[in-house]
């Protein structure tokens, strides 16, 4: 049947799901790294997790085991992923300190950013990359587009 109202069937929310190889380290790393609160988990008799969800301050964020005999894949180790999760944080210094203390490899250091953000970008021992940042000022998609064609005009095309 198909309802003929154009707003029934909008988004409500996105979950970004993390599959790992090992999940409960992950969810140990995401804990100290990022503060990350377990929700809850599934975890099969032979001990692998085949879901679980933290909270990552009021954001879902759900993780599981590989699973290749579904297709379901962790990333591969040397190869980066096509993906990040950006996490808004109070202190992006602080939290990017966190995260390489409890086992993260820094990509890029704090620095700030011509969008209005500081920011750093970490890779979790999983093979995800997280982007960190914390705003340090307002700035128009206007002013934003302006500061990009002048990085670029510069030769500087590091985000």
């Amino acid at each position: 049947m198909t309802n003929s109202n154009a707003d029934s069937n909008q988004i409500k929310e996105v979950f970004p799901y993390l599959r790992t190889r090992d999940a409960a380290a992950a969810i140990d790393f995401y804990q100290q790294a990022f503060e990350a609160v377990e929700d809850f988990r599934l975890t099969e008799p032979g001990g692998r997790i085949g879901h679980a969800e933290l909270k990552f301050g009021a954001a879902t964020i759900m993780v599981s085991d590989e699973y290749p005999e579904y297709g379901i894949h962790a990333p591969a180790e040397s190869t980066p992923t096509g993906s990040a999760i950006h996490l808004h944080v109070q202190d992006v210094d602080a939290m990017t300190q966190q995260a390489v203390q409890a086992g993260a490899t820094l990509i890029m250091e704090p620095a700030d950013q011509f969008y209005g953000e500081r920011a750093a970008k970490i890779r979790d021992p999983f093979g995800h990359e997280w982007l960190l940042g914390s705003e340090i000022e307002k700035v128009t998609p206007a002013e934003m587009q302006r500061r990009f064609n002048a990085m670029f005009e510069e030769g500087d095309q590091e985000c």
